[in-house]
């Protein structure tokens, strides 16, 4: 069976770079009917944090990467560890360093002064014995000569002379075992068949490969994916914008947009940009993973979340939208199916769920300004009796709906000669607070009767000179 796993360390926030790690491992779980562990490595006492699990975990459950086993911690499984190290000193195949840290540092310093490679120069290797009780660290014994060929998935062969490979260290002087050992010893317990990561770990793999061979463990296949450019072809970071999942969550993302978005980041299926679940699984493999890096793109991420939001299910799209609208300060309207009818007129103009409530502050805010600008333009005295024609016509309306105010719309311009825009523009401005809007018609419906004639009155008092300068009353949002 196909096991893969995503093993972060718990040292800040998910990123979107180890997002798309998780995604490709859970994608090839999943398309192979396997399984997809979590594995929290937290060994590194100092910098791992509760707060920093909670956020990965909050943020893999926003995108519906469901894991199979886990979350597993490293910090439980120091007994294996130790047994492991045990086990390669007992085969010689590490030894005791009792070199400190402040002598390994003045040998890295005197190598990078002579220009030699920074390896550590093997010292205490072939020791004989231990010099007292003095504290060590327990070392990896490399081989000296060959290669070490990393066959991997993405790409191809890698071939590392081994002289060219350090001993590395297993266990520090304080007990703790590193990263490099900890991750063979788990991925080989756990039964990992592929380890999918960032290309970043790729000089990380001949030391483990290594590893595998001496701790008499099966190798599992490797799979190393370009990295995620900025736009300048640097290294992805903060400056290039968003980079933490949770916050594309804030910003308004929808999960299946962003996991689309992550996915086409290394990743191709012919000219097909927009995948559902279902397709994603049943297309994704390794074959075609790029070998280039993804440059991330902004634009692109919020065209897609449009495509997204465009094809939501209304019901779906008004529930997602709740916590937003309360986040804005606005009351979270009692009426679900106001509330629908609402995000309908907005669905096809916003990007992210934040936008959406940005562009809805008319229907949700019990006062709106009006742009002095478009009060310029469309609020003038020749359109007053138009105004004062139709405001009559909407005042008699024994039902409100989007057709009835349609209507009354029709025979004004009938009675005045004047096109759609010299009523519809006026009483935009009236209702919206500037002159760009959805359908006229639909904003009355969703603003209601009450809140539509306020409005009406409102442009009406100004044009005559008697109404306040920059805001109109609404009502309150059903």
């Amino acid at each position: 069976m196909v096991r893969t796993r995503f093993a972060p360390s718990p040292t800040g926030y998910l990123h979107i770079g180890g997002a798309r790690t998780a995604l490709f491992s859970y994608l090839f779980a999943r398309h192979h009917d396997g399984k997809f562990i979590l594995r929290i490595e937290d060994t590194d006492r100092q910098r791992s944090t509760q707060e920093s699990i909670r956020a990965i975990i909050d943020a893999l459950t926003w995108l519906r990467l469901e894991w199979d086993e886990g979350p597993l911690f490293q910090s439980q499984r120091m007994g294996l560890y130790r047994q492991r190290a045990e086990q390669l000193l007992r085969g010689g195949k590490a030894y005791r360093c009792y070199c400190s840290a402040e002598i390994v540092e003045a040998k890295r310093k005197a190598a990078m002064k002579s220009g030699r490679k920074l390896m550590y120069d093997r010292t205490c290797r072939d020791l004989a014995g231990a010099p007292g009780t003095q504290p060590f660290a327990v070392r990896f014994k490399a081989p000296l000569e060959g290669e070490t060929v990393v066959p991997d998935l993405v790409k191809g062969h890698v071939i590392f002379p081994n002289s060219e490979l350090d001993d590395l260290i297993l266990v520090r002087s304080d007990g703790t075992p590193t990263y490099n050992f900890c991750a063979v010893v788990d991925d080989a317990e756990m039964a990992i068949t592929h380890i999918i990561r960032g290309e970043d770990h790729l000089s990380n793999t001949p030391k483990q490969i290594q590893l595998y061979r001496a701790l008499g463990y099966a190798e599992p296949a490797f799979a190393h994916i370009p990295l995620i450019l900025g736009p300048d072809r640097t290294r992805l970071s903060k400056r290039h914008g968003a980079t933490s999942v949770m916050a594309y969550r804030d910003t308004g993302y929808l999960p299946d947009a962003l996991v689309n978005y992550l996915v086409r980041l290394g990743w191709s299926h012919g000219d097909q940009e927009i995948f559902s679940r279902a397709e994603l699984i049943e297309k994704f493999s390794l074959e075609t993973v790029g070998k280039a890096a993804g440059v991330y793109n902004l634009e692109k991420a919020e065209w897609l979340n449009f495509q997204y939001l465009k094809a939501m299910p209304v019901g779906a799209l008004a529930e997602a939208v709740k916590p937003f609208i309360a986040r804005k300060g606005y009351s979270v309207p009692g009426d679900d199916a106001w509330l629908a009818r609402m995000v309908t007129t907005l669905q096809e103009r916003a990007k992210t769920l934040v936008e959406l409530v940005e562009m809805a502050h008319y229907y949700l805010s019990p006062t709106i300004a009006i742009d002095a600008g478009a009060a310029r333009k469309f609020l003038k005295p020749e359109i007053l009796e138009p105004l004062r024609a139709l405001r009559a016509q909407l005042a008699d309306l024994a039902e409100w709906n989007v057709e009835a105010i349609r209507g009354c719309f029709e025979r004004v311009i009938g009675r005045f000669g004047l096109s759609l825009g010299q009523i519809a523009q006026p009483v935009r401005v009236a209702a919206t607070g500037s002159s760009s809007s959805p359908g006229i018609f639909e904003v009355l419906d969703v603003l209601g009767k009450e809140r539509s004639l306020a409005q009406v009155d409102g442009a009406i008092e100004r044009i005559a000179g008697s109404g306040a300068a920059n805001t109109a009353a609404t009502g309150t949002p059903p």
